[in-house]
Order: C-alpha cells, then sequence, then structure tokens
C-alpha cells in the first residue's frame, strides 16, 4: 500500500505504536514503514479460508537438495536438521503475512511497544501461549532462546542477524524488552522473528547442555506441530497439535489444516520426479525448465491426476548465479572475474536449454525498485561521495554494468566471439597468458577453475561454459558431490565457485550484514559466501540497515547494488517470474485467490487443506 509522502511521517509514528508527542503504547502488530493492513480485532488473513476443515495428510519433498538429516536441533552449525522444521514447531513473537512484507502481527507476542526514541521495543507474551509440554511460555523462556541463539554454540548467522540487539531484560513474567545499539526500524520485526523455545530443551537436572550438543534431544517448542513418524535421515512427518495454543487466533485462522505433514528425501531428482508420478508423494516445485518441459508428462498429467501449473506472484526475483571465492587469490583481481563472466552465453542457454523460460539476473535485488540502473542520480551520489576513495572511479561515470548479451545476428550486436576477446585482453591486463598448454600468471601457475555441484542438474550449463573457458586457456573441471559435502566444503570456504541461489525479498535489510559485511567473511558457516571484504560495501550495508523510511531504504540498496555489481563478484545467472507447481488433485483444496509475497511449499502448507477432511466452521477470537 503506497501512501503520499506528506502523510508518511504521522502513518509510520502509528505504526511504530507512537503518539506525536513520542509516548510509547501497545499495539497489536507493528510495520517497519507505516501501513499497518489490518486493524486490531480482525477476524483473518484475506488469502485464506477460515472455514477449512482439519484434517487429512500430504506427503512432500523439500525444495532444497538435501539428501538426509542427522539432528533435531535446527540451530547449529554441524550437521543437517529435517526439512520444515523451524516452521513447524516454532512459534515467533510475531508473524508476518503474505501481502505486508514489513509488517508483523502479535503471535506469541499479545501486544508490542516501541519506545519513543526507537532504541528499544517491549513484547507482552501472550497469557494463553504454551510450549507443547503443556509449560505456559515466559519471558524468561524469550530471554533463554535469544541468549542461547546469540552464543558461540550456535550458528553463526543468528549472532549477525541478532547483532544489533544489545541486551534482553525481563520485565516481569510475561514481559521482555529488547534494547538495540542504534535506531533501526527493521529491529522490532527481527526480534519479533526470535524462535522461542523452552528454558527446559536441554535441561538434565539442574545443567543445560550446551546448545551445540543438543543433537537428538526433541525441542520443546509451541508451533502448531510435533515430529511425529520418523524413518531417520530420509523421512519426517509433522503431526498437527490438537491442542495447539493458538489455533482460535486470528493470524492463524484458515491455516495449518492436515493432521500430517510427510517430507520424504530423495537423494536422486530423477528418481523423485518417478516416485512423483508413480504417487509416492502429493507435491513437488520444479526448478529446472527443461524437466518441466519434458518430463512434467505422461498420463497421469493427461487424466487430470496430476495438476501442473504456473503460479503467479509478485515477489521480488530471486538472485542465482556462479559466486566466486575470493579467499582465493587467483579471483582477487576484478579482471579475472570479469573475463570468466563474459565467457557465459546466456542467450545460447536460454534458447538451447531453457526453452526461453528464463530472464538474465542483471543485479542484487532481481525485478525491485532496488535495483540500480544507468548512472547514479544525486540520490545515491549523497551515499556514495563520501567513499569515493574506496571506490573505483567507473562507479561514477560509468552506467551501472549489464551482463555480456549475445546476438542472434553478428550485425545487430556483440556476439561471443567479441566476449572471449574482450575476456582474452582483460586477463592480459591482469598477467595472464597463454603458455606452455594453459593460461598462467608471472609465476608458471595455471589458472584452473573447480564447479561444485550437489545434484548433476547445473553440469549441462557448465559444459558449454567450460568449452568457453578452455577456448582462453583456462582448466576447467566440473564435479558432482553429496549435499551434505556440498554444505561442508560451503561452510569452511573449500571451494572455487559455487552455484548459489537467494530468495528475493521485498525489503531487504539487516540479513544483507551477514551476506556482504566483512565481519562474516572469515566466519565459518556464515552466509557471506563470496568472502566479500570490502569498506564502502560495509559502509552502505550501514545505511541500508538504519533507513528510516523507504525512499532512504531505496536509495541505500540501489547503491550497494551499484557498488556490487562493480565488483563483478558473480557471473549472474537467471530468474523466472512464476512458480513451477505440481500437485496430487486428490489431494488439496485451495482458495481461489493467490497472496502477492509467497514461497509455494509455505502457502501449501499453511493454507491448503484436504478435500476429504470434514469441513467445520470458523474459529473467531
Amino acid at each position: 500500500m503506497r501512501r503520499p509522502l506528506a502523510h508518511f511521517r504521522t502513518h509510520c509514528l502509528l505504526a511504530l505504536g507512537l503518539s506525536a508527542t513520542g509516548t510509547a503504547w501497545a499495539v497489536h502488530a507493528y510495520s517497519q514503514f507505516g501501513d499497518v493492513r489490518y486493524p486490531a480485532g480482525f477476524a483473518h488473513f484475506s488469502y485464506v479460508n477460515p472455514a477449512a476443515p482439519k484434517g487429512g495428510e500430504i506427503v512432500l519433498v523439500p525444495p532444497t537438495r538435501q539428501s538426509n538429516f542427522d539432528k533435531y536441533n535446527p540451530f547449529t552449525l554441524k550437521g543437517s536438521a529435517p526439512p520444515a522444521m523451524l516452521g513447524m514447531m516454532f512459534d515467533t513473537l510475531l508473524v508476518g503475512n503474505m501481502d505486508e512484507p514489513t509488517t508483523a502481527y502479535g503471535l506469541l507476542a499479545s501486544d508490542v511497544a516501541v519506545a519513543s526514541d526507537r532504541m528499544s521495543v517491549t513484547f507482552q507474551i501472550h497469557p494463553q501461549a504454551r510450549f507443547h509440554n503443556g509449560d505456559p511460555v515466559l519471558a524468561k523462556d524469550v530471554r533463554y532462546s535469544f541468549d542461547r541463539l546469540t552464543s558461540q554454540q550456535a550458528a553463526p548467522q543468528y549472532r549477525t542477524y541478532f547483532g544489533e540487539v544489545k541486551t534482553a531484560t525481563v520485565l516481569d513474567e510475561r514481559r521482555i524488552r529488547f534494547d538495540f545499539v542504534r535506531p533501526n526500524t527493521e529491529l522490532p520485526l527481527i526480534v519479533g522473528s526470535l524462535p522461542v523455545f523452552s528454558h527446559k530443551w536441554g535441561l538434565e537436572g539442574d545443567t543445560h547442555k550446551p546448545l551445540d550438543q543438543m543433537v537428538m534431544d526433541i525441542p520443546i517448542a509451541s508451533g502448531p506441530y510435533r515430529i511425529g513418524r520418523v524413518q531417520f535421515g530420509k523421512d519426517i512427518s509433522y503431526e498437527r497439535d490438537p491442542d495447539y495454543w493458538a489455533r482460535a487466533l486470528n493470524v492463524r485462522q484458515g491455516q495449518f489444516n492436515f493432521d500430517r505433514i510427510t517430507y520424504k528425501i530423495y537423494k536422486d531428482p530423477t528418481a523423485q520426479l518417478e516416485a512423483f508420478k508413480a504417487g509416492e508423494f502429493d507435491y513437488m516445485q520444479s526448478f529446472i525448465s527443461r524437466e518441466w518441459a519434458r518430463a512434467f508428462t505422461g498420463r497421469a498429467f493427461e487424466r487430470g491426476e496430476l495438476i501442473k501449473a504456473e503460479l503467479p506472484h509478485g515477489n521480488a526475483g530471486d538472485f542465482q548465479g556462479f559466486l566466486f571465492n575470493l579467499r582465493r587469490d587467483k579471483f582477487q583481481d576484478v579482471r579475472v572475474r570479469q573475463a570468466i563472466a563474459l565467457a557465459m552465453d546466456f542467450e545460447w542457454l536460454n534458447r538451447q536449454l531453457f526453452y526461453n523460460a528464463y530472464s538474465r539476473v542483471r543485479g542484487y535485488f532481481v525485478a525491485s525498485d532496488f535495483e540500480a540502473k544507468g548512472l547514479p542520480g544525486s540520490d545515491e551520489l549523497a551515499l556514495l561521495a563520501p567513499l569515493r576513495a574506496k571506490l573505483p572511479a567507473a562507479v561514477f561515470d560509468q552506467a551501472v554494468p549489464q551482463p555480456p548479451q549475445t546476438a542472434l545476428d553478428p550485425a545487430s550486436g556483440h556476439t561471443l566471439r567479441d566476449h572471449l576477446r574482450q575476456a582474452r585482453d582483460l586477463l592480459k591486463d591482469a598477467g595472464w597468458t597463454y603458455r606452455d598448454g594453459a593460461l598462467r600468471n608471472a609465476k608458471g601457475q595455471a589458472l584452473s577453475i573447480e564447479f561444485l555441484d550437489s545434484s548433476g542438474s547445473m553440469g549441462r550449463v557448465v559444459t558449454p561454459f567450460a568449452k568457453n573457458l578452455e577456448k582462453l586457456g583456462i582448466q576447467v573441471r566440473y564435479k558432482v558431490i553429496d549435499f551434505a559435502l556440498l554444505q561442508k566444503r560451503m561452510d569452511v570456504f573449500d571451494f572455487d565457485i559455487i552455484s548459489n541461489r537467494t530468495v528475493g525479498s521485498e525489503a531487504p535489510g539487516t540479513e544483507l550484514l551477514e551476506r556482504y559485511g566483512s565481519r562474516s567473511a572469515d566466519v565459518e558457516g556464515s552466509g557471506n559466501v563470496n568472502g566479500l571484504k570490502d569498506p564502502a560495501v560495509d559502509a552502505l550495508l550501514d545505511k541500508v540497515v538504519s533507513a528510516t523510511s523507504r525512499p532512504e531504504l531505496v536509495t541505500s540498496l540501489r547503491a550497494l547494488d551499484r557498488v556490487l555489481r562493480h565488483g563483478h563478484y558473480v557471473v549472474p545467472h537467471w530468474y523466472g517470474a512464476v512458480h513451477r507447481v505440481s500437485w496430487r488433485a486428490k489431494a488439496f483444496a485451495r482458495p481461489a485467490d493467490l497472496p502477492r509475497f509467497y514461497q509455494p511449499e509455505k502457502l501449501v502448507t499453511t493454507v491448503w487443506w484436504s478435500p476429504t477432511a470434514t469441513p467445520s466452521p470458523a474459529k473467531v477470537p
């Protein structure tokens, strides 16, 4: 929802729970930039069926290439937790919805109050909130969860994500206050997303086990599902809790309708697809255009037993690309990275392999208002000018870089040969020349690249890419390894180039500190896959997280996008404008309308329902 700028400050104050005089009071929701769609006491979110019946079972597969799981703790770095555990089992203080990307409503917290100076937020815990063991959810449990997740025992991304929270203070049995390092309009949403678990999880007598030693301890959480049947390492079922404490709340009406949700894990993607056709599970999402066009076919589709659909959405595009490991000396020179990117012919790939189903990723904030264009405007220059000494001159006097584009007609534009010639010159300027059968530097070291993959599906992309790189004298290896081993090698930064996808966001913010910030570059398991350390990027990230209005956020993200693109840290891939999904017709019923922003797996597991379940009246709080 858009508001006239003249009204923006007033609406922002109201959304923050502030009056014009700066006095804080408690409200039912929090919005980062001003609009709260649903008033206090609303009945349900617009995209759900509040009368959806409860019952039935669905079986699906993870949308990732997860090949096993070996623990029940989703918060530690080592090992793999079962798919979907966080969303199924852990309630949070606030909960978002699929129409408002920067607004959240009370769940475990019955209300939220932001201080007039925006330096703290206080949550009142809902008096009915209960853990699965029957204990009430108290402020001390919230504090316990926060302390554990920000400790050295948890995965490092939590310390970064909550890094601007200074302290968590228990005010009384059901009130907790979080104090911030600095004012940041996103921080109440970040703290509100804290997964809360019982202080009794991991308790042995009077002593708590360290979080990273809680491997097989079943979490004591408060979400709509509990762990049910398990074939450890392979399949897991989540059983709906009939006594779920929030089942009557408006933010849960019409949701979590299946009695049982089972995830099956397949190591081989071909076997997975054939198992779907054979009826072993009910739903899957396709990420490969050739598979979608040629493999999602057969009698079951012709008879209508299996539905194949391209669901529209309003999401920002996903960022995907081949990421260079900047910790490797051979990738330190920007000219080397730029030359390698010139060797990928996306237009050929799209015609020959992708059925023209994709658009090229241009920047880091795909298909959004945050994407930099042309030369920097006055608003961007105001942020970039103080950083001039830390930035290449091209940031200021050249248009933002675009991925190389080849033309069918050589007379109408650049060809692949043109790009390879440009790449050759860049490599020569960087000190790499062809001799003794390879492209070598002054020390005689050959330039070699290893691409890692966990499924083999990227092989058809790497093969023509590798042939082009080999024309430049670059030695290329393509290696397929198990997903768990790939994850481990990424965690310890043992790779050259990796294919990586990041789900798009309608309001990027604090998570970018962990993805591109210098502090996370050398932290094993962090999201800074590239190993990027750039003081100019750090300064712009600081502007992003301190933005107090939507226009400020847009400007800071465009400036960040511009600087990152001039760094040529990735070989950009492609993105699609729809979700390609398929499901068993008899397994699902669904509302007629789709929300604006959603991921299909979450939509299926939270909003759809079994057509064989018995309808029941809507429950209104």
